[in-house]
């Protein structure tokens, strides 16, 4: 993966971030951030590497390589997460990724925590007013933007692989969600089960299902099991 802007220069605009909005304490914390910035690029990379965004394609590969923009919105909502949540696991260094957190809500309206394990693949697109609570994630997640997924009565659901949520919609509580489903604009799910190879529609409790012969979920990605 080649970064646009040059590593160095993520690490200094990464800092002003810092040091303009949430008071960095780079005496105490640049080792921290530097290590993390490596490992959450090596992370990046392969969300880069399995994506395959069709006619988005000229943003995210050049010359067959993947590519970092920090000037890409979407790819940087997606580092500033990988950033946050690695500080937080490699580190248990829960201020500074707050502060990445806080980061990634304040230029992308996105809400993940860092504690929220999203998977080893996924992608975001667009995603402005989405909020990804404590679920479990698979491979091959795509969300776009205004979606929730999150509890119910303290029960979040389960999304298996090639997961994609569009615009709108959302997931809630105790519910299992198949695989190479796509979860239709403004529906709601709530404590309610979709099989798999679905495409669904409405509100719970009055879902419709459709099956998926598409092969949209799988085709946006290079990368497969």
């Amino acid at each position: 993966m080649r970064i646009i802007q040059g590593l160095t220069t993520l690490i200094e605009v990464i800092e002003k971030q810092l040091t303009n909005i949430l008071m960095y304490d780079k005496k105490r914390e640049e080792d921290i951030l530097n290590e993390s910035i490596i490992i959450a690029l090596e992370r990046l990379n392969v969300c880069l590497e399995a994506g395959n965004p069709g006619p988005q394609r000229k943003y995210w590969f050049k010359d067959g390589k993947a590519i970092f923009d920090i000037f890409h919105t979407d790819q940087y909502a997606l580092f500033l997460y990988l950033l946050s949540n690695t500080i937080y696991k490699q580190f248990n260094e829960t201020s500074l990724a707050t502060r990445i957190y806080v980061l990634n809500k304040m230029f992308h309206s996105i809400d993940v925590y860092f504690e929220v394990e999203l998977p080893r693949i996924f992608g975001f697109g667009h995603p402005l007013g989405t909020i990804l609570g404590r679920a479990t994630y698979s491979d091959y997640f795509g969300v776009g933007q205004r979606c929730t997924v999150g509890n119910n009565n303290g029960i979040y659901p389960n999304l298996s692989e090639h997961v994609t949520m569009l615009a709108g919609s959302t997931i809630i509580g105790k519910s299992i969600i198949g695989t190479n489903c796509i979860i239709s604009s403004n529906t709601y799910i709530k404590d309610q089960d979709v099989p798999d190879n679905t495409i669904v529609f409405g509100n719970t409790p009055n879902l419709i299902f459709k099956e998926n012969n598409l092969t949209f979920c799988r085709d946006k990605w290079r990368l497969k099991k």
